[in-house]
């Protein structure tokens, strides 16, 4: 005999409740804040929140048109509130904008440690000219096509910056940072990510814990430090010092170098291009390999090289060449 499912206004109803207790769980509850003020080109924009990723885009417009997304988790009544909780001002002081925001109501560790109730994400339109100052505790930054000042920290994101000109300040904790295309002295570090530099006109420090480093024609004096990754460089006009405790370093020099130029490494081979024509002098030494150079070099120590030490001059010499490494080769190659 086959049993047969019974239904009664009981059941549905109770099934009902539970499908409506199920959708009432979890849900995702968004707003937007949007607010416009005008400004004149040349003022500044300051930005302090405490999550969330920040983009400035320019335009030709005479203001700063601010966009505030935001998306809380759980169930409705709790995503309700947790919103009702993050306070977000804007203000104007004459050319200055402040925008704040941070979350006032209880915290506990649980809601601090685990996946977000709360993602939170500024987009900022601005004039050309202007100078900003950006600060956010959990998230990536990105400006774009922007004159003037840019100071940004993040202790939880990437960092972008592309086209800008005016000097560049860049923090973070926890990402990588990518810089093309700037006219001006520029200030990186990060503690987790590598860097990728390219078309920087200007003085640049740019340092890593965690993380390789690209760089890619360069005219200033650089400096260059990673704990934890390799160096590769190419087409430099300037002057650079490039240091590395984990990985090996590799160059290419245009031309005639305007400065000295130093390569160490604790953990890995060196190799340097240089242009055949290029007047230098040269400091080559490694302790766990060998030294080789494709370009005729005068010796200028007495007593003869070994295999591991190289000291000369190429074309009579010029700006020094420095390439130490305690764990791998250096090679001198013609480009």
């Amino acid at each position: 005999m086959k049993s047969k499912l019974l239904t009664s206004p009981v059941s549905t109803a109770i099934a009902i409740a539970c499908i409506a207790f199920a959708s009432s769980a979890r849900a995702d509850v968004e707003d937007k804040i949007t607010k416009s003020f005008q400004v004149t080109p040349g003022g500044q924009l300051r930005v302090e929140v405490d999550r969330g990723s920040i983009e400035i885009k320019t335009s030709d417009r005479e203001s700063v048109d601010i966009e505030v997304l935001r998306k809380a988790r759980g169930s409705k009544v709790e995503a309700e509130k947790t919103l009702g909780h993050h306070a977000v001002t804007m203000t104007q002081d004459g050319d200055k904008i402040e925008v704040r925001a941070e979350y006032q109501g209880a915290k506990s560790f649980k809601w601090l440690r685990s996946s977000p109730q709360l993602n939170v994400s500024y987009q900022i339109t601005i004039p050309q000219k202007f100078n900003v100052n950006l600060r956010t505790a959990g998230g990536s930054v990105k400006v774009d096509d922007l004159t003037g000042t840019v100071q940004v920290a993040s202790s939880g994101g990437s960092l972008s910056f592309k086209g800008i000109e005016g000097p560049l300040s860049g923090h973070t904790s926890g990402g990588g940072i990518t810089v093309a295309r700037c006219t001006g002295n520029v200030n990186l570090k990060t503690s987790g990510g590598g860097l990728q530099l390219g078309e920087i006109q200007g003085d640049v420090d740019a340092r890593t814990s965690g993380g390789s480093i690209r760089v890619d024609k360069l005219t200033g004096k650089s400096f260059l430090k990673s704990s934890g990754g390799g160096i590769h460089v190419s087409e430099i006009k300037g002057q650079i010092e490039a240091f590395t405790s984990g990985g090996g370093i590799t160059a290419s020099l245009i031309a005639q170098p305007t400065g000295d130029c130093t390569f160490k490494t604790s953990g890995g081979s060196i190799t340097v291009a240089l242009d055949a024509k290029g007047s230098v002098d040269v400091d080559a030494r490694t302790s766990g390999g060998r030294v080789s150079c494709d370009l005729p070099v005068t010796i200028v120590i007495q007593g003869g090289q070994n295999k591991n030490e190289l000291q000369g001059k190429i074309n009579g010499g010029g700006p020094i060449i420095v390439a130490h490494t305690s764990g791998g080769n250096v090679r001198l190659q013609k480009k």
